[in-house]
């Protein structure tokens, strides 16, 4: 990782178009910028044009970025996430705009018992893998309201589509997700028996 000294001097470095400060931002922002992007999709590739979009976006744009705080580096963090977030967006206009509802897999239509309580038995990292099994609008849905905050006026507005399309996508994908969550509980639990 850069320390916030290299990161300005890179970030000076792109602005004039040096290929070696390029080299160094993208490398040591890549895994951060990866795991933005492995949020809105299931693909590989997807994410890796997603994120390769971003940072043609970051490279372009860098010499408008302003440390909007004193930490350089998690200033520059939270810059190229909101770009990452938006090449997401784009992404999925683009691509799947009309998928943007789908049917839920037949493979989780478990409803499970009223005593079960997945949220006790997941990690982290179990909720962020499960996310991926959502249809791509229910996900991008999700993945706007709950992990970046926006509104659902502000999804509606970036997504092209009604806030009530919005909160009733956010709600389905909840109820998918849950859905995954228990299945993969249950898939657990026989194989620990």
């Amino acid at each position: 990782m850069l320390s916030a000294e290299e990161l300005q001097d890179h970030i000076r470095g792109c602005a004039l178009n040096r290929r070696e400060s390029q080299k160094a931002i993208y490398s040591s922002f890549y895994g951060y910028a990866m795991s933005i992007c492995h949020r809105y999709t299931n693909k590989q590739e997807d994410a890796t044009e997603i994120l390769n979009d971003g940072f043609l976006k970051v490279f372009i744009e860098i010499y408008r970025f302003k440390p909007a705080y004193t930490d350089t580096i998690s200033s520059f963090k939270g810059w190229l996430r909101k770009i990452m977030i938006y090449t997401a967006i784009d992404h999925f206009r683009k691509n799947q705009k009309h998928q943007f509802t789908g049917e839920l897999n037949e493979s989780y239509l478990h409803v499970p018992d009223a005593h079960e309580d997945a949220l006790d038995k997941i990690s982290y990292e179990e909720i962020i893998r499960a996310i991926k099994y959502l249809t791509p609008g229910y996900r991008t849905v999700f993945n706007l309201f709950v992990i970046e905050g926006f509104s659902h006026e502000e999804i509606a507005k970036e997504l092209g589509i009604s806030s009530g399309t919005s909160k009733s996508n956010l709600a389905k994908a909840k109820k998918q997700l849950q859905k995954i969550l228990f299945q993969q509980n249950e898939i657990v639990s026989k194989n620990v028996v």
